[in-house]
């Protein structure tokens, strides 16, 4: 009777154990010891890492996306050469190569998937582009249908990250200063907007997050150490915050990366490599301004990628040159954040649960 009595136990503990393990894959540069794509085991309780295994082998993932069913994933390839990937998610969490197709574009450093998972879009860094790609039903990715070229005679682009929003299409381009808004129509996406603001110095605005609603649009500015604010109002854009992410008192060189905002958007969060910070804010729901309430240190060294996990209370850093992931709560009421532990992963660059 007491053997089955601590069976049944051992059981409830292991299902209660596996509920609070969720999946979190991790795109790395393999110019080190990196083979490729990484998953690890992420408790939503304890805020632990555990089950480190390469997911597959591939070149210099350096960022990755789920389609919306999370039954497969995408990858770039950043070399000169160019490439974007698909996966399958098997079963036991490892992937299944589906295909390659040419990202028509040297650098490729950024990809992310329409809401409905048909289109993805790839950002260009080196080559100055972006394309778009339809995706078919089993996870396959299809020549890309269009391509934009950024490149000027006199200027060069630097296209850096893109995202899908209902029936428009926004992309950062770092080299030209601009954050282009393109509108669905017919199946093609065209210019609305050249740039969703103006400025006459160079901040390089690298990564964006939305609101929920669309209203709002936060460009984190790599060269600039800043954070844009934007609105959407119903005549246009308007800028209506511009804020530094770093301390008054640093003097260092930086260089930002990410900006995420937190699952109930009172709180944004931007990475600092160089200050090897995350600057966090408290949002202004009505207005969208932001207000800098907290730097923290993010044990590491060159934090490029961050994330929130599902449930909103934990964020995570990809410490690309000191090869760790480090782990903060969240304060629900303040969105502060405090250290809780770190673990060791070869280059992390991007962190997708």
């Amino acid at each position: 009777m007491k053997i089955k009595l601590l069976f049944l136990v051992l059981l409830i503990v292991t299902a209660t154990s596996n509920a609070q393990n969720v999946a979190m894959y991790v795109g790395t540069y393999t110019k080190g010891t990196s083979e490729g794509i990484y998953k690890l085991q992420f408790n939503t309780k304890t805020g632990e890492l555990s089950e480190l295994q390469l997911a597959i082998t591939t070149e210099n993932p350096s960022f990755i996306a789920y389609s919306p069913n999370k039954r497969f994933l995408y990858a770039v390839s950043e070399s000169l050469g160019g490439s974007v990937s698909s996966f399958k998610i098997q079963e036991n969490g490892l992937l299944k190569f589906i295909n390659k197709v040419s990202s028509n574009g040297k650098g490729p450093c950024h990809i992310a998937l329409n809401k409905q998972g048909t289109k993805a879009v790839v950002s260009n860094y080196v080559g100055g582009s972006a394309s778009i790609y339809p995706i078919s039903r089993d996870g396959k990715l299809n020549d890309a249908s269009q391509i934009f070229n950024y490149n000027l005679t006199d200027e060069v682009s630097h296209a850096h990250s893109a995202q899908f929003f209902r029936d428009d299409l926004y992309i950062a381009d770092l080299g030209m200063n601009a954050v282009y808004q393109y509108k669905l129509k017919n199946d093609s996406y065209e210019l609305e907007t050249p740039s969703i603001f103006q400025t006459s110095e160079n901040p390089g605005p690298r990564h964006f997050a939305i609101t929920r609603n669309g209203q709002f649009i936060y460009i984190i500015n790599e060269y600039g150490g800043s954070i844009t604010s934007i609105e959407k109002t119903d005549s246009g854009f308007k800028q209506i915050d511009y804020d530094s992410t770093l301390e008054d008192t640093y003097e260092g060189k930086n260089s930002c990366a990410d900006i995420h905002l937190s699952k109930n958007e009172l709180f944004l969060y931007g990475s600092n490599r160089g200050e090897n910070s995350i600057a966090v804010f408290k949002r202004n729901k009505l207005d969208g301004t932001i207000e800098k309430i907290q730097t923290m240190p993010v044990h590491g060294d060159w934090p490029r990628n961050f994330t929130i996990d599902p449930t909103g209370k934990f964020l995570l850093v990809a410490n690309q040159k000191s090869e760790n992931i480090s782990v903060f709560s969240i304060d629900a009421s303040t969105g502060k954040l405090s250290f809780l532990n770190d673990a060791k992963v070869p280059t992390p660059v991007c962190l997708l649960f």
